[in-house]
């Protein structure tokens, strides 16, 4: 773990979590990444629930837990106690966020929704991420991935022809709306610096999924018709997809007529003057008929060969990874986009790097994800609460 920043983009401000799972935790980590200070708020059985996800764990600490926590402190607090909600309230008149996750109403029922707090602070940036937004007449319906993923488009534009509708293998519905929800709340910081005033920024799963369809809701849009599913293909490039080698896959990705032409000669096949292939729209148009010559002489070589190949040709290809091969390739390690961090229960852990990388200010993976309430004393000291008011919370289970 390298040295923490002098000076990070986020470093004033301080961000009340009361997520968990997935969209909320990926959302205050990537503020936290920033130097943001984030107060993971958990229940005191048992914390978020991906504490209990797994296996694999690390000394009993889920893996899928660590992925999305470092950076942050955690508090215990039973919210459905009154002394759990006055104290929450106490960190919040000194917190610039507040992030939650839960169904929408449940916040309300606590007394804890944004119309009650944003009368009470009103500089307070109150973050919802939920399934389906906090309007509408899917409202109050849980909401998972895989469901949402349905919904908005994704799975039935993913999978081959003739299979069913595929899942994307990393929870993207739920990481989609932790990242427009960060970038919500940085919108609506940037407001408050103007009005002095904060607001409600509402990150709904289904949302970012339709929002993430692009020009496949561009190709409905334009044709009122479905879009087929096209495997790893592309609907409005060929080619543009992986090809078997002779001892795995290659992918390949020609996005121009120049690369066609380079394509072609690194490839060994007669060039494009067959008026079948000779444009994008014909080679789309006639995808069967042109795989059927690409694909036995794909077959000629290794996969290592076809990439030395076509790079050297000036054509964009490369290898389909496992994770290992990832987390080991020299350009993500260069990137360092795998960093090691020493945690007080599971020992040295490797976690992902921070992607946006800034010259001046950079992002750091600072800390370990915290043990379930490893700070609690700490913070509620620091906020106020004196040493035998934090034992009587601690036996009455409110910490």
């Amino acid at each position: 773990m390298k040295a923490t920043p002098a000076v990070r983009p986020l470093d004033d401000l301080l961000v009340i979590d009361l997520s968990r799972a997935l969209a909320g935790p990926y959302c205050t980590m990537m503020l936290a990444d920033l130097g943001a200070r984030i107060i993971k708020v958990e229940t005191p059985e048992g914390g978020d629930d991906t504490r209990g996800w797994g296996p694999p764990f690390y000394d009993g600490e889920s893996a899928y837990f660590l992925s999305i926590n470092r950076n942050k402190q955690s508090l215990t607090l039973n919210l459905k106690d009154p002394r759990g909600r006055d104290l929450i309230l106490r960190l919040l008149r000194g917190a610039d966020i507040l992030v939650e996750n839960f169904r929408p109403g449940t916040m309300d029922r606590l007394g804890l929704g944004y119309a009650a707090l944003h009368a009470m602070l009103p500089r307070l940036v109150y973050c919802s991420i939920s399934g389906f937004g906090q309007s509408g007449p899917y409202r109050e319906r849980a909401a998972y991935d895989l469901i949402v993923q349905g919904m908005g488009g994704i799975m039935g534009i993913t999978g081959e022809p003739d299979g069913a509708p595929m899942r994307v293998g990393v929870a993207i519905a739920d990481i989609c709306a932790g990242m427009f929800a960060a970038y919500g709340i940085l919108a609506a910081l940037r407001v408050r610096e103007r009005t002095g005033a904060g607001q409600w920024v509402d990150a709904a799963m289904l949302d970012g999924q339709v929002a993430w369809m692009t020009y496949m809701a561009a190709n409905y849009f334009a044709t009122g018709e479905d879009p087929p599913r096209v495997g790893s293909a592309h609907l409005n490039l060929v080619p543009y997809q992986p090809f078997r080698t002779r001892d795995g896959f290659v992918n390949v990705a020609v996005g121009s007529e120049g690369l066609w032409q380079k394509f072609c000669d690194a490839l060994g096949v007669p060039r494009a003057n067959d008026p079948r292939f000779a444009r994008n729209a014909d080679r789309v148009r006639n995808r069967a008929a042109l795989l059927d010559v690409l694909r036995p002489a794909f077959a000629r070589r290794t996969t290592a060969e076809w990439v030395d190949r076509l790079l050297g040709a000036g054509v964009p290809a490369g290898p389909i990874y496992r994770m290992r091969e990832v987390m080991e390739d020299p350009q993500v390690r260069h990137r360092e986009m795998v960093v090691d961090v020493d945690h007080p229960r599971a020992g040295r852990v490797r976690v992902n790097g921070v992607p946006v990388k800034l010259s001046d200010t950079p992002g750091a993976v600072t800390a370990p994800p915290p043990v379930l309430g490893e700070h609690s004393e700490a913070i509620l000291g620091e906020f106020g609460v004196a040493p035998g008011e934090i034992a009587s919370l601690r036996r009455d289970g409110v910490i």
